[in-house]
């Protein structure tokens, strides 16, 4: 890897332009969404803020590439904007106007920038789906703390295995121990973010609720113990989860 030079950094930052600064001469979502120069016109204007907004992202993330040169940077620019640019006009019609419409688009081309760097980033690594490994607290030099620390380890283990598919746990252990992406391990999977995320969503539901029912964490205003430790039984059977091959 190389460094970036100074004089790099101050070119790219040049080519950036955030939201606030790209002017908004026309109502993009009817320019877009038309036909004849109008369209023609907001779509190059629509593809040179991809383009910024890429840029800004992949120089950002740069020491993550494996070749960070400024010629495969561009590369992953040019293609990160056209993908992004790709998804923002089949995803047009969801624009309600909360914001700009030029915040919203740069959001798409941040996103798609992200994931190219690291799917690059990933791309010679082994994702390793492994199960769970019990945890040791780490040393510390109050016995108390050490003990407590140890307690609720073990109980985050027995809760995991009681609670959890073995999917589920490989899932987990991957998003967030070994910090795997989430678009790499859906690519790796052949699965998509929102199956990983209801995984996630539903194992973090599960702990929670086994833990809360076994007094590890304080139960939610408005619920009663016996109550929690009710609802508990009743979420936290092992079934198959969106995703789970």
């Amino acid at each position: 890897m190389t460094a970036v030079s100074r004089d790099e950094q101050r070119s790219n930052a040049s080519l950036v332009s955030p939201p606030s600064e790209v002017q908004e001469p026309m109502d993009w979502v009817s320019a877009l969404a038309g036909e004849g120069p109008q369209q023609a016109v907001a779509l190059r204007e629509l593809h040179a803020l991809m383009i910024r907004a890429a840029a800004h992202q992949v120089w950002r993330m740069r020491p993550a590439l494996p070749d960070p040169s400024p010629a495969a940077v561009d590369v992953i620019v040019n293609q990160a904007a056209d993908e992004a640019m790709t998804a923002l006009l089949g995803k047009l019609h969801t624009f309600e106007g909360r914001s700009r419409f030029t915040t919203w688009a740069f959001k798409f081309a941040i996103l798609q920038a992200a994931t190219e760097v690291r799917r690059l980033q990933w791309q010679h690594r082994e994702v390793e789906l492994r199960d769970f490994d019990m945890p040791n607290a780490p040393a510390h030099e109050h016995p108390e703390l050490y003990a407590e620390g140890n307690d609720l380890a073990a109980a985050v283990a027995a809760a995991m295995r009681q609670v959890l598919t073995p999917y589920q746990r490989r899932i987990a252990i991957a998003l967030l121990v070994d910090g795997v992406p989430i678009d790499v391990l859906a690519d790796r999977l052949g699965t998509n973010r929102g199956a990983l995320y209801k995984t996630l969503h539903d194992v973090r539901v599960r702990l929670r609720a086994e833990l809360t029912a076994n007094g590890y964490l304080p139960v939610p205003r408005g619920s009663s113990p016996r109550r929690a430790s009710s609802d508990s039984t009743s979420r936290v059977s092992p079934t198959p989860t969106a995703g789970t091959p």
